[in-house]
């Protein structure tokens, strides 16, 4: 089966200082894969240039077949790729179901025709993103604060409104970026409960995570950066008894 993503040769500086040195790595269809590595490895940087936040200066990503280096962040969501942010943003004055309803996918009243002269359609729409916003609210347990400001949330729910905005989006692969970051281990858990059950309908996650533990729970394979390329690919058995892997993160071994 064909690779979901393909990162090959992915570099970007800033300044003169090499945040991604040929990075390449690949992501199976419906499976979830984390990303690691110590402070500085380029993890953020690769999620920046796959989801189009910035361009690469070298190297190419190719998505479900196509190559979509340099294309703009709402074309590579359009596209099916979605990303979430280790700190939730979004727009405080709104809703948790406010919230989702904004992400909803192909919203035909955006085009001033269609909400002029086709109100049917973008209603009927509408109906099918607020029942969509409604199921997936229940999904995440997030149902019995829909009427909540997104801004009054704890830190999990927020994590978890992150995921449901991805969902929204209709996306083929979700990036994670640490999607259990400063949350309490007992939601954490949950958080990740539901990672696994998405995954197993189909959905794919590209995760970067510093908590190794859920990492290894979770992960069916591991990426490991370093210094901003890519050091080992494989199980998380594989990936933590390599050399390589823990010379990055302890230090050389004298």
């Amino acid at each position: 089966m064909a690779d979901l993503l393909s990162v090959e040769g992915l570099t970007r500086s800033f300044y003169g200082v090499h945040a991604l040195r040929s990075a390449a790595f690949t992501v199976a269809p419906g499976s979830i894969t984390g990303l690691i590595g110590p402070n500085g490895a380029g993890k953020t940087t690769a999620f920046n240039c796959i989801s189009g936040v910035i361009p690469p200066e070298a190297g190419r990503v190719t998505f479900d077949g196509e190559d979509i280096t340099g294309w703009r962040p709402d074309q590579i969501s359009l596209r099916g790729l979605v990303r979430t942010f280790q700190i939730a943003r979004g727009f405080p004055k709104l809703s948790v179901f406010e919230t989702l309803l904004l992400h909803g996918a192909h919203q035909p009243g955006e085009r001033l025709g269609t909400a002029l002269f086709r109100p049917g359609r973008w209603k009927a729409r509408e109906r099918e993103l607020a029942e969509r916003a409604r199921g997936i609210a229940r999904r995440l347990k997030l149902d019995h604060v829909l009427a909540n400001m997104s801004s009054d949330l704890s830190g999990g729910q927020k994590k978890l409104l992150e995921i449901g905005r991805a969902l929204m989006g209709e996306p083929k692969l979700i990036l994670l970026d640490e999607p259990v970051a400063g949350v309490n281990p007992s939601l954490g858990r949950e958080i990740a409960e539901r990672i696994r059950e998405l995954a197993a309908e189909g959905l794919t996650f590209l995760i970067v995570e510093h908590d190794m533990a859920l990492v290894g729970e979770l992960c069916d394979t591991v990426v490991v950066m370093a210094e901003g390329t890519t050091l080992v690919e494989g199980t998380f058995e594989e990936v933590t008894s390599d050399a390589r892997v823990q010379d990055a993160y302890l230090g050389k071994r004298t």
